[in-house]
């Protein structure tokens, strides 16, 4: 076996992403269009690159890079904000879900490739892309904003959405057509998924018994040979293995391990994340993106005018105002992740072969338009609603500054200082004539803030 030349070519792959990857960065373009990108132009159904790269050839690879993906969502999941906030996230979360869902079903049945297929397109056009999200509401320095636990909450509901749907996505286009069948079926995976969840709530205590090493290496093979066990397991009750690997991570994300799991799996799932989004892109044939480019702009209109509507809507029921409705929305528009997984399970299933490029556009341009979208969403907000965003000094540079301040009095006066309590973060958006006057911050805590800010970064950088 010579495999010289295809570790060659797939050398070359991750280069051109990393080369691609950062000339995206430079307009605030995320990771999965790009890894997208360029498999697209290394795929044999193209000609824009000397290569013939085949699909099959890391398809394996790119199975534990979906089983990851969500293994990693399972353990990010915040279980404190689900069951604390359960009745207001059910009805913002829940009314976006609905209306999103009834939408793109809608729009499924208007473009009139099947019933299945228009629940596929459902899907797609319903769930946001956590990755993307909290990639862009770290990059955009938001996470200290009114509208973002707003936000995360929603992205949390919706982690549950995904959860329930791809159980339901999953006996549904396993074309099985015996009613009791499928009824059984449902029963099966439901209760897998209120049994993990119950594991998960109540049972951190068990599972943190079968995680207890010391040995780094031992435990990173556990908790893969989780994943992708829960994965096999997935697969064989009919859930699929992506909801597998998503409800094992819920249970580890339970453990006094989390912390631990979370260093060692976040650069396993951006590999073997990528070799999923550069496998997605060979699949596609830009030689059929024409006769879905139709259903695929309607799509991306539908999606950000519902979503840009639903911003308000969340605004209204959050207290939010409608600038910050606005920033809500902008984020919440991004799609990537969960509607390539949908095509990639459709594909499996045999169902309408133009569901794969609809996916790969749509996502393509939903990745593209979002990121620029939440990136001016602030300016636009300050343009139609004539707001102006005032932003407290951060807790950090208040600190920093009140002990300085301590100390020089402390040293005057002879007496040991006294710890000044953190400040709270208040971000708000007034209107221009009850705009309050913007403070200065000291340049030296200016400086130490943003280095603070560039470490946190370089140590945790959610890309999906």
């Amino acid at each position: 076996m010579h495999l010289g030349e295809d570790l060659l070519v797939l050398g070359i792959l991750f280069v051109i992403a990393y080369i691609l990857g950062r000339l995206g960065k430079l307009i605030g373009l995320p990771a999965i269009p790009i890894y997208m990108l360029v498999g697209l132009i290394a795929s044999p159904h193209s000609h824009f690159f000397p290569l013939n790269f085949e699909s099959a050839d890391v398809e394996l690879v790119a199975v534990f890079g979906l089983i990851l993906l969500l293994f990693s969502l399972g353990l990010e999941f915040d279980q404190d904000e689900f069951y604390g906030n359960a009745g207001k996230l059910l009805v913002s979360g829940g009314t976006r879900i609905v209306i999103n869902i009834g939408v793109g079903f809608a729009l499924g049945m208007w473009i009139g490739w099947g019933t299945r297929e228009a629940l596929i397109i459902a899907g797609m056009t319903a769930a946001s892309s956590s990755a993307i999200i909290t990639k862009l509401l770290i990059e955009l320095r938001r996470l200290a904003n009114r509208e973002t636990p707003t936000i995360l909450g929603i992205m949390v509901l919706e982690d549950v959405f995904i959860a329930f749907y791809l159980a339901i996505v999953g006996v549904v286009i396993g074309g099985q057509t015996d009613l009791w069948a499928i009824v059984l079926q449902l029963a099966i995976s439901f209760t897998f998924l209120i049994l993990m969840f119950a594991l998960a709530r109540w049972g951190g205590r068990i599972a943190s018994r079968l995680m207890a090493t010391k040995d780094d290496e031992l435990f990173t093979i556990l908790f893969f040979g989780l994943a992708v066990g829960f994965g096999g397991i997935g697969e064989l009750l009919g859930v699929s293995d992506a909801i597998g690997a998503f409800l094992i991570g819920l249970v580890l994300g339970s453990t006094r391990f989390r912390g631990r799991i979370e260093q060692f799996a976040l650069p396993l799932r951006d590999v073997f994340g990528a070799f999923f989004f550069l496998n997605f892109g060979l699949a596609l044939d830009v030689s059929t993106f024409g006769e879905v480019v139709v259903p695929v702009g309607v799509a991306v209109v539908l999606t950000l005018v519902i979503n840009t509507l639903g911003g308000q809507l969340i605004a209204w029921q959050n207290g939010l105002t409608r600038a910050e409705g606005l920033n809500a929305s902008a984020m919440l528009q991004n799609r990537g992740e969960f509607a390539l997984i949908l095509a990639t399970l459709a594909t499996a299933a045999g169902l309408d072969p133009r569901l794969t490029p609809f996916a790969g556009l749509y996502v393509l341009s939903m990745a593209i338009v979002g990121p620029i979208l939440a990136f001016n969403s602030e300016k636009i907000g300050r343009v139609i609603f004539r707001t102006r965003q005032v932003v407290a000094p951060r807790p950090e540079r208040d600190r920093m500054r009140a002990e300085e301040i301590a100390l020089v009095e402390a040293a005057m006066a002879g007496v040991e200082p006294v710890e000044q309590p953190e400040p709270d973060v208040v971000v708000e958006q007034y209107p221009l004539e009850q705009a309050p006057v913007e403070t200065t911050a000291d340049p030296v805590a200016e400086q130490a803030a943003e280095q603070s800010d560039a470490e946190y970064e370089r140590r945790r950088d959610p890309e999906y």
